[in-house]
């Protein structure tokens, strides 16, 4: 059975990686659904690029270098998007600093390492343990209700 991708958030840290795994699982052509992928990276040329090519339902400029831009994505995902697990290019997890890895194993409770070889992608459950903070995108630390925001 086929790994199912809907509703998940990739990390965009190389763009040719993604734009493979975004158009094998959603290539308007083949696919019987529309994209329910959502990605978040700094090249916002690429990443509109593929929204553009239905390849991705929407995309988020992210900074995961820096804690307030990936809290604003946390909250952004938690309001308009149901997101069900993370994507990581298992190269690119693989290489991040302990700060970094910290920062990714935060967004979500289900993260999933991805390897591509000739013909597909593989999808290994992250064994790093998840915490669940500002930065998390399934919680509700994420939210910023109406009421706790100050009008001047």
């Amino acid at each position: 059975m086929a790994f199912k991708i809907n509703n998940f958030l990739l990390i965009d840290v190389d763009n040719d990686f993604s734009r493979a795994l975004a158009g094998h699982y959603f290539d308007s052509a083949l696919a019987d659904a529309p994209s329910t992928l959502v990605i978040a990276g700094s090249n916002m040329r690429q990443l509109v690029k593929m929204m553009f090519d239905e390849l991705i339902k929407d995309y988020c400029y992210c900074d995961f270098e820096n804690e307030i831009s990936v809290s604003e994505l946390a909250s952004y995902l938690h309001e308009h998007h149901n997101i069900q697990g993370v994507l990581f290019n298992r190269t690119d997890y693989l290489l991040a600093d302990e700060k970094q890895r910290f920062i990714y194993n935060s967004l979500h409770k289900n993260r999933f390492l991805v390897s591509q070889n000739e013909s597909d992608f593989t999808f290994s459950p992250l064994a790093d343990p998840a915490h669940s903070n500002h930065l998390s995108c399934q919680t509700d630390i994420a939210q910023t209700p109406l009421s706790l925001i100050e009008f001047n």
